[in-house]
């Protein structure tokens, strides 16, 4: 919570840029079907995440596996959808499925047999617990749409060792893809990409729209699209995006890390 604020006046102010943030939706999808909106609180306490929910907010996102845990562990809501969307190293996975509903940065195959490892040992120590299972992880398949990588050239994101904000190239999909169909306790879900900095946002989510439409050749049921932040969320939808990772439009200016 913004330090100044009182809870009442911080959920104030978050309620006005959420309806900024609905009435921009609306306009850019002109009536049609409402994308899954997920609200990136990374660096923003556990209590404006109750303020959210209190606010109708079902969807929250997330760049780092140790604030997320922490801060899924911290919060009253109880049935928030947490959506881990930072870049995930393989040694993470086994913590990340303990809260999330789904992964959109899913970029190599090592990724996938860590999820699905993790999401097995879950299971195993729910059952043993006496929990209820949980459901599937949904995976998202993260795409670099560089333009080097649409050439088919090396990003590096595809092992794991490229820096910045990773993704597989366009070639690797189909073999990512087929990995995590075929992976116990992964759903595959569809395809999430970010803007190449300085590119035409539109032109780039017309590349990521022809991709999952390419993926849907082989797996159906994997339709969804993980596009647009606060910048860019209207090219985003106008190309299908059915998700939004939408920040700072939301809760302001990202607080000092300490």
């Amino acid at each position: 919570m913004t330090a100044s604020l009182t809870p009442a006046e911080r959920s104030a102010e978050l309620s006005n840029r959420l309806r900024r943030v609905h009435t921009r939706i609306t306009s850019a999808t002109a009536g049609g079907a409402a994308p899954t909106l997920i609200v990136v609180t990374k660096y923003f306490p556990a209590s404006d995440v109750d303020l959210l929910a209190g606010l109708g907010v079902t969807d929250v996102g997330e760049n780092k596996d140790q604030e997320a845990a922490a801060k899924a562990l911290s919060v009253q809501a109880q049935d928030l959808n947490w959506h881990f969307i930072g870049q995930l190293q393989s040694n993470k996975a086994k913590s990340v499925v303990r809260y999330a509903a789904a992964v959109h940065s899913v970029d190599r195959l090592s990724l996938v047999t860590a999820l699905g490892k993790a999401m097995a040992a879950e299971q195993s120590r729910r059952a043993q617990a006496g929990e209820q299972p949980r459901a599937d992880l949904d995976v998202f398949l993260q795409v670099d749409l560089r333009e080097q990588a649409a050439a088919g050239g090396s990003s590096g994101a595809g092992a794991g060792t490229g820096a910045g904000r990773g993704g597989a190239l366009p070639r690797e999909l189909p073999e990512l893809a087929e990995a995590a169909a075929a992976t116990p306790g992964l759903r595959l879900a569809g395809v999430m990409a970010v803007a190449p900095l300085g590119a035409d946002a539109r032109e780039a989510f017309a590349r990521l729209a022809a991709l999952s439409g390419e993926l849907q050749r082989d797996h159906p049921g994997a339709d969804a699209i993980s596009a647009g932040m606060s910048g860019d969320l209207e090219a985003a939808l106008e190309n299908g995006a059915t998700h939004l990772r939408i920040g700072s439009d939301i809760l302001g200016p990202r607080p000092p890390v300490r």
